[in-house]
């Protein structure tokens, strides 16, 4: 049985990280595994949401404004927009102040129901649909405006909230940009948040292959353990 942490090299994914960075990067998931388990239901006001986020479901961490203030500038009117890992249904009820029309889809059944509740707390459940969806299994139609926020890490998750965070050997990310060109309308776009805590140089490889155009929307620099990291917030183009 492989060590957590430690997959096997998958078809269409190999960790080309240094093997310091790779323990560096497994050190931070286990400290904040660890905190997300003592964590009880949380309440948070965010960007002019109430959002109730249940232990299960990922929270709303510090840097989660790099994509949500991206999604309220971005989002129109007229967009059908698609929120792909929706999980307490944040940027979909974001974008659903402004478009009539919001898909929100995960693979969580606690993170439906969470999406389905905090849409009806902040007054939008008409205009937000939730699915439950295996990135674009249960997702039909095309978009023009599509938001994901991937699991940074590339681990074997332990149990089902930690999928949150952990997408083994990048399966789901690496579906959602070969199959995303196609689900976007004629004026699509995306907006896709990533950071170096990951392997940021796959999902940019990923979006390159795929033929997208990247621009740098958000971005924040810290240091972490004496480490730079960056968070960023791209905004894809066909």
């Amino acid at each position: 049985m492989r060590e957590h942490g430690e997959p096997p090299a998958p078809s269409g994914y190999t960790p080309r990280l240094p093997a310091a960075e790779i323990e560096r990067v497994r050190r931070w998931h286990e400290d904040a595994y660890r905190f997300r388990k003592a964590l009880g239901e949380q309440t948070t006001d965010y960007l002019g949401l109430t959002l109730v986020v249940p232990p299960e479901v990922q929270p709303i961490t510090p840097v989660s404004f790099l994509l949500g203030e991206a999604v309220l500038a971005e989002v129109r009117e007229e967009d059908r927009v698609l929120d792909m890992g929706t999980g307490s249904g944040v940027n979909a009820i974001l974008a659903a102040r402004t478009a009539a029309e919001v898909v929100a889809v995960d693979i969580n059944p606690h993170a439906l129901e969470a999406a389905r509740r905090n849409a009806e707390r902040n007054g939008v459940a008409e205009r937000v649909e939730v699915r439950h969806s295996d990135v674009f299994a249960a997702v039909d139609g095309r978009f023009d405006l599509i938001v994901f926020d991937p699991p940074f890490r590339w681990f074997a998750p332990r149990d089902l909230a930690e999928r949150a965070t952990t997408d083994e050997n990048y399966r789901a990310m690496t579906e959602f940009f070969r199959q995303a060109r196609r689900r976007l309308t004629d004026r699509g776009r995306m907006l896709v948040f990533f950071g170096s805590t990951g392997d940021l140089a796959y999902l940019t490889r990923l979006a390159d292959e795929e033929g997208f155009g990247r621009e740098v929307v958000a971005r924040l620099d810290a240091t972490r353990d004496d480490w730079p990291v960056e968070y960023l917030t791209f905004r894809l183009t066909p």
